[in-house]
C-alpha cells in the first residue's frame, strides 16, 4: 500500500534488555491512512487518520481511539516524502494545528478536552492559504512553519503564540512582482462525469500594462499536477504568473484523485488513473468555455510527471484540446510498472490494476500505443538523467507524433533529474513552451524568446 492508502499504527513496550515486547496495533488498516504519529508532553498517542473519510486528529487514550477536533478538513498530506508535520504541541493541553479545507490551508489552536469529549478549535488568522510545504514545529512560545498566500510566495515564518506577530525569517525568492501582474486564484467546483463535481483553482490573465480587444476571449492553459496523488495549491507561483501575465488563463486542476478533499475524493482515482483526471481537465476546459471566460478554439494544456501521463492521455483519448506540453511525462504504462523507483514499484496497482495480471488495461490507457487517435500540436521536455520516468519514454512518443506529421517537439536536458532544477533550463522550458503555442495559435509574442525547432509545421 501507498502510505494514503492503508498503514498501520503499532505500538510496543521497551523490555528491562532494550528488546520491543509484544506489539499491539492501535489504528489503521488496508482502508486507513494514519500521518504523524506523535507523544504528547505526557506521554499521551496522537495521530492522524482518515477513519471518517477526512484526514482527522485522534488519540489513543485508555484503551480507546478518540477524535480530538472532528470536522470536514484535512489535518494531513500525502507522505511522498518522511517526517512531515501539520501539528505540534504548545503543551499538553493546546495543540497548534494546520488543515485543509476547501483548497486552502488555516492555522488554529485546538484547546484539548482531557475527557474523552473533542476539544475546541479556534482559527488563528495568518495572512497564509498554503501550508503544505516547508515544515511545521511547534513549542510552548512559538510556531515556525512553512508558508505561502496568494501573493506571497513561500516562506518560513515564525508566528509568537502570546502576540499573534509574524516574523519572515526566510523567502524562498527575493523577487519582487509588481502586483499589477499578479493574478489571485478562485477556487471554483465544476460539474464533471457521473453527476459528480471537481476542483480548481482559475487564474484570468492580469497584465495591468496591457488589455486585450474587448471582443476577444484569452486562450487557456489547463494544467494536470503530478503525483498523481498531489494537490494543485493556492500560493503565489511564478510559473503560473508567467502565462496570466502574457494573456493566458489558467486552470490548475484538482482531479478526482487530487488529495485536501477527503478520502473519497482521493480514491476516485482507484482503477481510473488515465480516466478520472482526463475527464475532469477536459470538463474544467469545457466549463470555463461554456462561461464565455477563454476562446475555445485555444485550448492547451500542460503537465509533468503524472500530470505529464495525463496531458498525453488527454491528447490522445479525447477531442478537445489544440495543443499540449509534457514534462518529462509517462507515455508507456508497462514500461513504468517495470522500470521505476522503490517506492513506486506497485503504485499502479492501485491506480490502475494488478501488473502483469492487468496487462490489457496498462496497454489500453497507454499514450504511445494509440498515438492514431493524437491530432493536435504537441511539445515534449525530459531530463536526460531521470531515474523516475526514463527518456526513452519522451523519445518514443515524440517519434511516434513525428511520423504521423503532426507538429511537435522536443527539448533534451543534459544534467536534469525528475523535475527540472537549474535555472537557466527551467526558463529555457517555459519559454519553448510559450513559443511552441505562439506559433500553433499564430500570435505574436510581447518579448522576442529563443525559437524552437518545430517538426511538421
Amino acid at each position: 500500500n501507498m502510505p494514503w492508502d492503508g498503514t498501520h499504527l503499532w505500538t510496543a513496550g521497551f523490555n528491562q534488555d532494550g528488546s520491543l515486547g509484544t506489539p499491539f496495533l492501535v489504528a489503521g488498516g488496508v482502508e486507513e491512512s494514519i500521518f504523524q504519529p506523535e507523544w504528547s508532553p505526557a506521554g499521551t498517542l496522537y495521530f492522524v487518520s482518515d477513519r471518517s473519510n477526512w484526514w482527522n486528529l485522534y488519540r489513543w487514550q485508555n484503551g480507546r481511539v478518540e477524535p480530538v477536533a472532528p470536522m470536514d478538513a484535512e489535518f494531513a498530506k500525502p507522505q511522498w516524502a518522511l517526517a512531515q508535520a501539520t501539528y505540534g504541541f504548545q503543551s499538553e493541553s493546546s495543540i497548534i494545528a494546520s488543515y485543509i479545507q476547501g483548497g486552502s490551508w488555516h492555522l488554529a489552536r485546538i484547546e484539548i478536552n482531557p475527557e474523552s469529549t473533542p476539544g475546541r478549535l479556534e482559527p488563528v488568522v495568518i495572512p497564509s492559504s498554503e501550508m503544505g510545504r516547508g515544515g511545521f514545529a511547534v513549542d510552548s512560545k512559538k510556531v515556525v512553519i512553512g508558508a505561502g498566500s496568494p501573493s506571497e510566495t513561500y516562506s518560513i515564518i515564525k508566528l509568537d503564540l502570546s502576540s499573534d506577530n509574524i516574523h519572515v525569517l526566510r523567502r524562498s525568492t527575493g523577487i519582487e512582482v509588481d502586483a499589477g501582474c499578479i493574478s489571485l486564484p478562485q477556487p471554483l467546483e465544476f460539474p464533471t462525469e457521473n453527476g459528480l463535481s471537481a476542483h480548481a483553482f482559475y487564474y484570468p490573465p492580469k497584465n495591468d500594462a496591457y488589455s486585450a480587444p474587448a471582443s476577444e476571449r484569452p486562450p487557456l492553459l489547463v494544467k494536470s499536477h503530478g503525483g498523481p496523488t498531489g494537490a494543485a495549491g493556492a500560493a503565489l507561483d511564478l510559473s503560473i504568473q508567467y502565462w496570466t501575465s502574457r494573456g493566458f488563463a489558467v486552470m490548475d486542476v484538482n482531479y478526482g484523485g487530487s488529495t485536501g478533499y477527503g478520502r473519497e475524493y482521493r480514491q476516485r482515482l482507484h482503477g481510473q488513473w488515465g480516466i478520472v483526471d482526463v475527464d475532469d481537465c477536459v470538463n474544467a476546459a469545457r466549463y470555463l468555455v461554456e462561461r464565455g471566460l477563454v476562446d475555445g478554439g485555444r485550448l492547451a494544456i500542460d503537465g509533468g510527471s503524472a500530470g505529464g501521463f495525463t496531458t498525453l492521455a488527454v491528447l490522445t483519448f479525447r477531442d478537445v484540446f489544440h495543443a499540449g506540453a509534457s514534462h518529462y511525462g509517462v507515455s508507456d504504462l508497462e514500461a513504468l510498472a517495470k522500470d521505476t523507483h522503490k517506492f513506486e514499484s506497485r503504485y499502479l496497482d492501485s491506480l490502475i490494476g494488478p501488473y502483469p495480471e492487468r496487462r490489457d488495461l496498462y496497454l489500453e490507457r497507454s499514450p504511445i500505443h494509440h498515438t492514431g487517435g493524437l491530432s493536435c500540436p504537441l511539445i515534449l521536455f525530459q531530463g536526460l538523467e531521470d531515474k523516475i520516468v526514463p527518456p526513452d519514454q519522451a523519445e518514443s512518443m515524440y517519434q511516434a507524433v513525428k511520423a504521423k506529421g503532426i507538429a511537435t517537439a522536443y527539448l533534451a536536458f543534459e544534467g536534469e533529474q525528475h523535475g527540472f532544477r537549474q535555472a537557466a533550463n527551467i526558463k529555457r522550458a517555459l519559454d519553448a513552451e510559450l513559443y511552441f503555442y505562439s506559433q500553433v495559435f499564430g500570435f505574436t509574442l510581447a518579448d522576442p524568446v529563443e525559437p524552437v525547432a518545430i517538426d511538421n509545421l
